[in-house]
């Protein structure tokens, strides 16, 4: 009896754990970053970018003649279309871009989800993928074992925890100049500061710039005082991004 009755405690205690950190995780994920009215307007077809969403799992933007592919990572809960503006403008200077919608707007739990895209649109010879912030990490993930199905990685606002010196691959770096976020701990980005190739490497800081600004989706705590506007950021980014493909091509 006694036995059985430790049991019950033990069994009706554990449920309840499980029950806390479920409830925690639900208030935690509900709590994200959400795409404004200018991320709306642009995951809109138009005369130079056809966009379409595939099944609620990733948005399409495709261009008249695409000249290579991106599969992009959105930032740690932060809705996906908030990234729409970027991957349109992007489209609109020849770059087949998919943005993908993360389990929870979180990357992490689905960092291999470049695997199918390249599969299915085999008409793209030359991939990338990319991300902002924890969009940025998981795609470098990614890329550090995926480095032969790929042309390069596109860091916004983000760094590399993996090895990539020796991968071959070309890697785009984009960060603002009042980022507080990514700049937040030196000693992180200084530590997987080599882990990025010597050569083939192209770096740029957008002075005025921001973390939350490669998006379209307000200001996030803790990130710096931009002096430039969202449309600036993502114009910039886009020009950058694209000079150098050509570059690399």
């Amino acid at each position: 009896m006694k036995k059985n009755k430790k049991l019950k405690i033990f069994i009706t205690s554990l449920l309840c754990f499980a029950v806390i950190c479920c409830t925690g995780f639900g208030i935690y994920v509900s709590d994200y970053y959400r795409a404004n009215n200018t991320a709306l307007t642009a995951t809109f077809s138009d005369n130079d970018v056809t966009v379409i969403e595939k099944n609620g799992d990733y948005m399409v933007f495709t261009p008249e003649k695409p000249k290579c592919g991106l599969v992009f990572y959105p930032g740690g809960k932060v809705e996906y279309t908030a990234y729409a503006p970027l991957m349109k403008a992007l489209a609109r200077e020849g770059v087949f871009c998919v943005l993908v919608k993360m389990p929870f707007n979180l990357a992490v739990f689905d960092m291999g989800a470049a695997e199918d895209i390249i599969a299915e649109y085999t008409n793209i010879d030359e991939w990338y993928v990319g991300g902002h912030s924890l969009g940025g990490a998981m795609a470098a993930s990614y890329a550090s074992k995926n480095a032969d199905k790929l042309e390069g990685l596109i860091l916004l606002g983000s760094y590399s925890t993996n090895d990539l010196s020796d991968s071959g691959l070309t890697v785009f770096s984009v960060i603002g100049s009042e980022d507080n976020i990514t700049f937040d701990d030196m000693e992180e980005v200084k530590k997987y500061g080599d882990n990025l190739p010597a050569v083939d490497m192209y770096c740029y800081t957008i002075e005025g710039g921001c973390h939350a600004y490669f998006g379209s989706y307000g200001e996030q705590e803790g990130d710096g005082k931009p002096t430039i506007t969202p449309e600036e950021q993502v114009k910039q980014t886009a020009e950058f991004i694209v000079d150098n493909l050509q570059k690399d091509d």
